[in-house]
């Protein structure tokens, strides 16, 4: 027998919100627990909201585990890639770049070569994720190595990654938004423009200006010299353990599946580590598993070589699951449609109607835990009212794209930030302010909101707003 479940009010629907932000606020201010165990608490907290609307816990149940389903295969290429990261190091790959890039980046223009460098990687691959654990945990080391403080090094990373994912026709995200919302890509890739170029520009700019505080002084030569010295004599480096860099960037412009493509990135490293690099065939799979380990006594070493490996991410994992499992149920709960049907039929202005956009997007993606429920969900509830003001839906494809896609690495529990956290071993937090590009263009995005330029106008619409001529009568 089924049960009769209600809709949600609007005031029902922000009491389930601000439980859930009670639970993680006060965890994190009060006792500073992990995220993890506030994200498992707070989806506990929602389950007799929904009881109350008429939810069977059978029901709760199936709803919990169909949104934790989304987590297995980015939980999966996550495990990969930590593998992957392991086998970089143990095969000379991660080695090598950080011993060329170290003496051929000076430090002034490290910063705004760092995000070219992964935005060229990006855009020519499509995926943001390849681009943080392949040149990410390069540059990472390059940076360190020259006195770069790692948040800086992480936010030139990540801005530069996500801008491909943004732009590039191979992005997942790039194709979803307009698929989504009923536009077509190519002009999506153009609307993008508006608000991308010049964000990007400034991105750059600051990158640049900030980079030249730095003339390498806040690097300890000391160390540097002792960390070129160490690699030297215990890797071979050379143009051998760059092989899987090849071999994984060329899977990924193929299109190929990400997870076969980034193990074979790995298996390759794992050859060279065994054949090149002298490593036991049992020490690289332990490598697989548990990451690089090394005790060379130099701080600058152990803090760059000691990481990877399938365990390196298994906390991740777990964040990831919860986060789905919440944004979960308070998707099925109606939480959100509640909450947008309570003004949606006032919404009269392009300004009003990006302003609710965002905070859509934003509010999705925080809920959902990925890019990808931020991008369905916003675009599926705010379709119906583009439509109703006559906008082309490549308005709304680029709001989705500018919030959900270039923020998605900054919330700890995202997918996004999950990965480029585990990827480059660093906390979202550290690289978060200054991640310019995830906050300059939004700016743009409301600002063509307010004065509606480029919000583009169904062509049929723009017409019947034209006047018409009136022929007299003979």
């Amino acid at each position: 027998m089924e049960t009769d479940i209600r809709k949600p009010s609007f005031l029902y629907a922000m009491m389930m919100i601000l439980s859930v932000v009670a639970v993680v606020s006060a965890g994190i201010l009060a006792f500073d627990a992990p995220i993890q165990i506030l994200m498992f608490i707070s989806m506990l907290v929602i389950i007799p909201y929904m009881l109350k609307l008429g939810f069977t816990y059978k029901q709760i149940e199936k709803s919990m585990a169909k949104a934790m389903g989304r987590a297995l295969m980015p939980g999966v290429i996550l495990l990969t890639v930590g593998i992957l990261i392991g086998a970089w190091i143990a095969s000379g790959t991660v080695p090598t770049l950080i011993y060329y890039g170290v003496q051929a980046i000076t430090p002034q223009f490290f910063l705004v070569t760092t995000l070219l460098f992964c935005s060229l990687v990006s855009v020519s691959t499509g995926t943001s994720w390849g681009t943080v654990g392949t040149a990410g945990v390069a540059m990472m080391g390059v940076g360190a190595a020259l006195g770069i403080p790692v948040g800086l090094t992480g936010g030139a990373i990540v801005s530069g990654a996500f801008f491909g994912d943004k732009m590039s026709p191979l992005s997942d995200t790039t194709n979803l938004a307009p698929a989504v919302t009923g536009g077509d890509l190519f002009k999506h890739i153009k609307h993008l423009l508006w608000t991308t170029v010049p964000s990007y520009l400034i991105t750059a700019g600051i990158f640049l200006f900030i980079g030249l505080r730095y003339n390498g002084a806040g690097a300890d030569s000391a160390s540097v010299n002792q960390l070129t010295a160490y690699l030297a004599e215990h890797f071979h480096l050379g143009l051998v353990p760059l092989l899987p860099i090849v071999v994984l960037i060329t899977l990924l412009i193929m299109k190929k599946p990400a997870i076969p493509s980034i193990f074979a990135g790995a298996a390759v490293g794992g050859l060279i580590a065994v054949f090149y690099q002298g490593f036991g065939f049992a020490e690289t799979l332990t490598t697989f598993y548990s990451g690089y380990a090394v005790e060379s006594g130099i701080p600058v070493v152990d803090t760059l070589l000691m990481r990877g490996g399938l365990t390196s991410m298994l906390e991740l994992i777990a964040l990831f699951l919860f986060a789905l499992g919440l944004g979960g149920l308070l998707a099925d709960a109606g939480v959100l449609e509640a909450l947008i049907a309570s003004f949606a039929s006032k919404i009269k202005h392009t300004g009003v109607l990006t302003v609710v956009t965002l905070a859509v997007s934003y509010l999705t993606l925080i809920l959902g835990g990925t890019v990808y429920f931020s991008t369905v969900m916003g675009g599926t509830l705010m379709r119906p009212i583009f439509e109703r003001l006559d906008l082309e839906p490549e308005n709304l494809s680029r709001i989705l794209e500018d919030t959900g896609t270039l923020s998605s690495p900054l919330v700890p529990w995202t997918g996004g930030g999950i990965y480029a956290a585990g990827a480059l071993g660093i906390t979202t937090v550290t690289y978060l302010p200054f991640c310019f590009l995830a906050f300059i263009t939004p700016m743009f995005t409301l600002m063509y909101g307010i004065t509606g330029w480029t919000m583009k106008k169904k062509k049929d619409a723009v017409k019947q707003k034209k006047p018409k001529m009136k022929i007299a009568e003979a």
